[in-house]
C-alpha cells in the first residue's frame, strides 16, 4: 500500500510589481503528525470527544438515510459503546452507523484534512439541514495519535460490502485489509501508549464521558450496571427483590433545551438544572428558554441562581455545546459578561471555533448572538416583572447584581432594564426610577431644582442619619450591591437634574437644600471664637473644621465626605477607576452651632475639661462613621467610663 497521499496547499500571488508567479507547495505528510500531536489540539483529553463526535456523526447519518429509503431494512436502536481492556492496553469505540467501504476508507482516512461529514451535508444538502450531524473538522479523527502508539479501524459499511481493517502507528505508512467483522459500523481501537496511561483508568474515561459526553444524541454504553425491579402489589413482606443487569447508559440523548418550550414544566427546568449541577442544593429562580433558527441557529436554557453581593464568578458556569458536543465553560465573548453569573447551557453549530474546538474565533455571528441573548434575557425579566410584580420584588435581592451590572455594561439592556430594574426603600417598599422620581419630587427637590435622591448603603450603619431623613419626610432607597457607585454615575448621566447623596455624606440640610436658612444661635463673634478652639484639638491632616447653623436636634459634631470622593474611591474599590486610590481619607467636621453641647464647649473655662468634651463629641462622630477602631477606641471607651463615674 501507498504512503499518505501528498496534500497539495495553494499559495498566495506574489504581489509584487514585477513579473505575478503562482504555484504549488507540496507538504509532506511526515510533517502533520508532530503538528496534529504538538499543536493542533491544546488538550490531548479532547481525543475522545472527536471520537464520539464521529461515532455519533456515523449513527445520526445513519438514521437520516433510514428515514430517506437509502438505508435497508430495520436499522434497530443503533449506539454507541467505550471498552477499556487495561490488560491489552487499548481502549475502544464501537458505533453501530452507517460503516465505511475501502474505498471510503481511503477517501475520509487516508487524504488527511477531507472531512466525509462536509461531503455528506453537501450532498444531502437539502434534506440533511435539520437531521443534528455534528462533523465540520476532518481532522478530529486524527487526535487519536495524541494518546495511542497505534490505531486500528474496523469497520462494515451498511451498503452490501465486505468489512475492512485499516491500521496505522502514527507514521506515514497504514495497512488496509479485510476483515471478518459481520455487523454494521466502526469500532476504533486505540493503543495506549505508555504517556497516556490514565486513558486506560475506568474513572477517568467515565470522568470525560461526563464532561464531553453527557447529552450526546446518541446512546453511550460505559459498562453495565445492576437494575433492582420493582416488587409486585401482593408480594410477601419479606419477600426480596430482583435484580438484572442492564447496559450503563451514561448520556441523556434528548436534554430539556432540545425540547420546546410547550413540552416542558416548571419540574422538568429544575430537574435539568440538577442535572448540569448536581451540587447545587438550591432551586434556581426561574428560567429563560432559548430558541431561534434565524438569523443563526441556537437553543439552550439559562438560570438565574441566587446571588449574593460577591461579584466572583461561580464555579458553575454557563456551558457551551455543539449539537449537545460539550464544548467549554468559557463563554467569553458568546455570553455577554454580565450574564456569566448565570448557570445553564448554550448550543449553537454556528458558533465559529478553532479546529480544536478550543478557542472562539472572531465573527460577525457571535455579536449576533450576544445580542439576541441579552435581549431575550432583559425580555424574560420584564415579563416577570409585569406578570407577577411582588414575586419579582421577592427575588430582587438575588438578582440585582445581574441586572445591575448589566445595566452597566450593556446600553441596550440598560434601554430595558430602566422598566423592571427596582429601588428598594430602607422601608421595603419598591419603586422603579420613574417611580421614585414622582415620590420624591415634591419634598426631594432642592433650590436649585434638582431632584436628590437619598440612599444608603449599610441601614444598620447609616441608621441615625436614615432617620434624620425621615424626620423630614424624605425617601431613603438601599443601595448596597459592591457596583452602587458605577451605577449611580449612570442613573445620574441618564436621568436629567437628579443626582444621588448617601444619607451619612453631610448633615441632612445639606444634603437637600431648601431656600430657608436656619439661623445659627452663635454669634459672628462667637463662631470666630469658636473655630480656633476646636482646630486646636481635632486633627489637621485628616478633617477640616467647618461651622454651620444646623437643627438643634441634629448631632453636635458630624463628619462628612464629599460624595465624589467617596465614590471614586468605592469605585476603585470594585475594580474601577483607580486615580484616588492612593489618596488619604479627608473629612469635614461639621460643627452644628445650634447644639447645646457646642454652647458647653465654648462656654467652658477649663482648658483640659473643653479638650476632654471636643474629643469625646469628636470620637462619637467617629463613631457613627464606623472610623474609631483599636488603640483610639479603647480609650473611648475608658473615656466614657470616666465620664459617667
Amino acid at each position: 500500500m501507498s504512503a499518505f497521499k501528498t496534500w497539495n496547499c495553494f499559495c498566495l500571488s506574489n504581489n509584487k510589481t514585477h513579473t505575478m508567479s503562482s504555484g504549488k507547495i507540496n507538504v509532506s505528510v511526515e510533517n502533520i503528525f508532530p503538528l496534529i500531536k504538538k499543536f493542533l489540539y491544546s488538550d490531548h483529553e479532547i481525543f475522545l470527544r472527536e471520537l464520539i463526535s464521529n461515532a455519533t456523526d456515523a449513527t445520526l447519518k445513519l438514521k437520516h438515510l433510514s428515514s430517506l429509503g437509502e438505508a435497508k431494512g430495520d436499522i434497530g436502536s443503533p449506539m454507541i459503546e467505550i471498552k477499556v481492556d487495561a490488560k491489552k492496553k487499548t481502549l475502544h469505540i464501537i458505533d453501530q452507523g452507517i460503516g465505511m467501504t475501502s474505498d471510503e476508507v481511503e477517501k475520509y482516512i487516508n487524504q488527511v484534512a477531507f472531512s466525509g461529514a462536509e461531503e455528506f451535508l453537501e450532498q444531502y444538502k437539502d434534506s440533511a439541514a435539520d437531521s443534528g450531524i455534528i462533523g465540520h473538522f476532518g481532522l478530529g479523527f486524527y487526535s487519536a495519535f495524541m494518546v495511542a502508539e497505534k490505531v486500528e479501524i474496523i469497520t462494515k459499511s451498511f451498503k452490501d460490502e465486505a468489512a475492512v481493517r485499516w491500521a496505522c502507528d502514527g507514521s506515514p505508512e497504514y495497512t488496509l485489509e479485510a476483515d471478518d467483522k459481520k455487523e454494521r459500523g466502526t469500532e476504533i481501537i486505540l493503543h495506549i501508549d505508555k504517556d497516556s496511561k490514565e486513558f486506560l483508568e475506568e474513572n477517568r474515561i467515565k470522568e470525560l464521558l461526563n464532561k464531553y459526553n453527557k447529552f450526546m444524541p446518541v446512546p453511550i454504553k460505559f459498562g453495565t450496571k445492576e437494575e433492582t425491579l420493582p416488587l409486585a402489589e401482593d408480594a410477601a413482606e419479606d419477600a426480596k427483590a430482583e435484580t438484572i443487569t442492564v447496559d450503563n447508559i451514561i448520556n441523556n440523548p434528548s436534554p430539556a433545551w432540545t425540547k420546546q418550550p410547550t413540552e416542558l414544566e416548571e419540574k422538568d427546568y429544575n430537574g435539568f438544572y440538577r442535572e448540569l449541577y448536581p451540587m447545587q442544593f438550591e432551586e434556581p429562580l426561574f428560567n429563560i428558554h432559548l430558541n431561534v433558527d434565524y438569523p443563526f441557529n441556537l437553543t439552550g436554557i439559562l438560570y438565574f441562581p441566587k446571588l449574593n453581593n460577591d461579584l466572583n464568578l461561580q464555579k458553575d458556569k454557563i456551558q457551551l455545546y455543539q449539537n449537545q458536543v460539550f464544548v467549554t465553560d468559557n463563554v467569553e465573548g458568546i455570553v455577554p459578561e454580565f450574564l456569566t453569573l448565570l448557570r445553564g447551557v448554550i448550543d449553537s453549530p454556528d458558533i465559529p471555533l478553532n479546529v480544536s474546538r478550543s478557542y472562539l474565533q472572531a465573527d460577525g455571528a457571535v455579536k449576533k448572538i450576544s445580542n439576541y441573548i441579552t435581549r431575550k434575557v432583559g425580555d424574560k425579566l420584564n415579563s416577570l416583572f409585569k406578570k407577577d410584580r411582588a414575586a419579582f420584588e421577592e427575588k430582587w435581592n438575588d438578582i440585582k447584581v445581574v441586572i445591575e451590572y448589566g445595566m452597566l455594561s450593556e446600553d441596550k439592556f440598560y434601554e430595558k432594564a430602566e422598566k423592571f430594574a427596582l429601588y428598594p426603600t430602607v422601608n421595603g417598599d419598591f419603586f422603579t426610577i420613574e417611580e421614585l422620581k414622582e415620590a420624591t419630587k415634591d419634598l426631594q427637590t432642592d433650590k436649585d431644582d434638582k431632584l436628590v435622591i437619598l440612599y444608603a448603603s449599610n441601614v444598620d450603619e447609616q441608621h441615625a442619619y436614615i432617620e434624620a431623613a425621615k424626620e423630614k419626610g424624605y425617601q431613603v432607597i438601599l443601595l448596597d450591591s459592591p457596583i452602587v457607585s458605577h451605577l449611580i454615575q449612570k442613573l445620574e448621566a441618564s436621568n436629567e437634574n437628579v443626582s444621588f447623596a448617601r444619607v451619612d455624606g453631610d448633615a441632612i440640610e445639606n444634603l437637600i437644600k431648601k431656600d430657608e436658612a436656619t439661623v445659627s444661635k452663635l454669634s459672628d463673634e462667637e463662631k470666630e471664637k469658636l473655630q480656633p478652639i476646636i482646630e486646636a484639638v481635632v486633627p489637621k491632616e485628616k478633617y477640616t473644621v467647618q461651622l454651620e447653623a444646623l437643627s438643634s436636634t441634629q448631632f453636635p459634631f458630624v463628619l462628612t465626605q464629599p460624595e465624589f470622593m467617596r465614590r471614586m474611591k468605592e469605585m476603585q474599590q470594585a475594580g474601577g477607576n483607580g486615580m484616588f486610590g492612593n489618596f488619604p481619607e479627608m473629612y469635614t467636621l461639621v460643627v452644628n452651632t445650634n447644639h447645646p453641647l457646642i454652647e458647653q464647649i465654648l462656654t467652658t473655662k477649663t482648658e483640659k475639661k473643653r479638650e476632654r468634651l471636643i474629643q469625646q463629641t469628636l470620637d462619637l462622630a467617629r463613631l457613627s462613621q464606623n472610623l474609631l477602631k483599636g488603640e483610639e477606641l479603647t480609650k473611648f471607651i475608658q473615656r466614657s467610663v470616666e465620664l459617667i463615674k
